[in-house]
């Protein structure tokens, strides 16, 4: 296998990436699993992506689609980059195990059907917090924690950011 195909294989649809994950289940390898835009891929999110990595034997990433970014709210010109750039990005990552897109304004159908071990988000979400109309809950937590998993964060880097990197674009 080529390494673009190599590249290529990481990016699943759901089903796939379900199948690829009961197989290392079966295998006794822990399944984290966490999810953005990573938009403008910088040293914050490759930070951010190792220290997840760091706490199973498999890392899923769960990536917002262009219609589920822009739902968002983020601005108007966002994404900068389309979904399928952003997907080649992640995956080239070697701690990156599957790139699965997502539709939805949250990943909670995503994380319900892959089932993962390990919930990771950033720091600025609180693992305690169970008010989901709270900016602080991390969507999933509850049916991670319910089905016998873990839910972490991890600090996120100063002064790194997508929006301050378009804003200093600018």
């Amino acid at each position: 296998m080529s390494r673009l195909e190599y590249l290529k294989a990481k990016i699943v649809d759901r089903e796939r990436a379900l199948k690829l994950v009961n197989g290392w289940k079966m295998k006794g390898e822990k399944i984290v699993f966490t999810n953005g835009c990573f938009d403008i891929l910088h040293k914050g999110h490759v930070t951010y992506l190792a220290k997840a990595a760091e706490m199973g034997e498999r890392l899923v990433v769960g990536l917002n689609s262009d219609a589920s970014v822009k739902r968002q709210g983020k601005g108007e010109n966002r994404p900068v980059n389309a979904e399928d750039g952003r997907l080649a990005v992640l995956a080239a990552l070697g701690f990156v195990d599957l790139v699965v897109l997502f539709d939805a304004d949250t990943p909670v159908e995503l994380i319900e059907f892959i089932q993962p071990d390990v919930l990771v988000k950033g720091a600025d979400y609180d693992p305690q917090e169970r008010d989901t109309s709270s900016k602080k809950y991390i969507v999933g937590s509850d049916f991670v924690l319910q089905n016998g998993g873990t839910v972490e964060v991890v600090d996120l880097e100063d002064g790194f950011s997508t929006t301050a990197i378009i804003g200093r674009m600018k």
